[in-house]
């Protein structure tokens, strides 16, 4: 069924009309809403090898496909082990998932170093993990550099010297971040229903993320996409090509999920020039203000907020994140 969406409310008049955006993107997700598998097919989780024609990749530690619950004891753990377990501190709303918070959102100011970000989220996913803090967005830029996912290729980093690198450890490739990109890191406990995305369905999760990003796009009057076999959101082009307005990368770890998104709203795109983007040599990328959107960062932050509630807050509708068929591997 089809939604209307807003424009965001901002100083600019869109050249488009509202967009109306699909909440189905096939007629195959329609005929598999009852599934409990949605998402990209190509993405990989509990242990599972990618195949040779995975191009994003969502990894979480090997504990996590242990089918066992953290929180009850086993009786083959020695006793003290056991101990330790039984006075693990639970959320109180995994006890009460109709009463189940919004997580906190951050944003912070200037740009933030990606080793300090890096470090600030591992710290944060432990405890989300262990009860001790609450769920976060995080909203930020970073100064320019370069991150290479755990798909990504040494070649394919065709400017070594120009920007500083990072191993992230997050699904995915080659991806730069700069001022004028906004990336949100979400820190989620997906071991508990958010929204239209079930508990522990990573492929639901991500293509949730998918649609949060289109959602917001569809604020500015853009037409963001999904691309069978490529990882992202992307938007047609007056010339008849399209390109990349939005990056993905994920990592869970034990169910809790970590890293996130990354929309170009006024990034200066040569700088993508030093890497292939994604692994994907054929199409470019594109920001808000190449499309001819003077968007701000502030009406961009506005935007994904309200866009969240549309796919993870609680009564979020079934068909943000319906299920895709799922594919048949060779």
């Amino acid at each position: 069924m089809a939604k209307d969406v807003p424009l965001a409310k901002s100083g600019w008049k869109a050249a488009r009309s509202p967009v109306v955006l699909q909440s189905m993107s096939t007629a195959a997700e329609a005929s598999n809403v009852g599934s409990r598998w949605c998402g990209r097919e190509d993405s990989n989780f509990h242990g599972v090898a990618p195949t040779s024609t995975s191009s994003l990749r969502v990894y979480h530690s090997a504990t996590t496909a242990r089918s066992r619950r953290p929180d009850i004891a086993d009786a083959r753990q020695p006793f003290n082990r056991r101990l330790r377990v039984a006075r693990r501190r639970i959320p109180w709303y995994r006890h009460d998932p109709m009463s189940q918070p919004e997580p906190e959102w951050h944003i912070a100011e200037g740009l933030t170093p990606y080793p300090d970000a890096i470090a600030f989220m591992q710290d944060r996913v432990a405890a989300i993990r262990a009860g001790a803090a609450p769920e976060l967005v995080w909203l930020l830029q970073h100064p320019p550099l370069y991150t290479a996912g755990t798909s990504a290729r040494p070649e394919q980093l065709t400017d070594p010297s120009r920007f500083p690198t990072f191993t992230a450890g997050r699904g995915g490739q080659w991806t730069y971040h700069g001022p004028g990109q906004r990336v949100a890191y979400v820190m989620l406990d997906l071991s508990r229903p958010h929204g239209a995305v079930p508990p522990r369905d990573v492929r639901c999760f991500v293509h949730g993320l998918e649609e949060w990003l289109i959602r917001t796009l569809a604020r500015f009057a853009v037409r963001g996409e999904r691309r069978g076999g490529r990882i992202g959101i992307w938007v047609g082009l007056a010339d008849g090509s399209e390109a990349k307005i939005a990056a993905i990368g994920v990592r869970v770890s034990r169910w809790v999920s970590w890293h996130g998104i990354a929309l170009n709203v006024a990034p200066d795109l040569g700088h993508y020039a030093g890497i292939v983007p994604c692994g994907i040599v054929e199409h470019g990328v594109t920001s808000l203000r190449a499309l001819g959107i003077p968007a701000t960062m502030a009406e961009v932050d506005a935007a994904l907020r309200a866009a969240w509630r549309d796919v993870f807050a609680a009564g979020a509708i079934a068909g943000a994140t319906a299920p895709a068929p799922r594919p048949t591997l060779t």
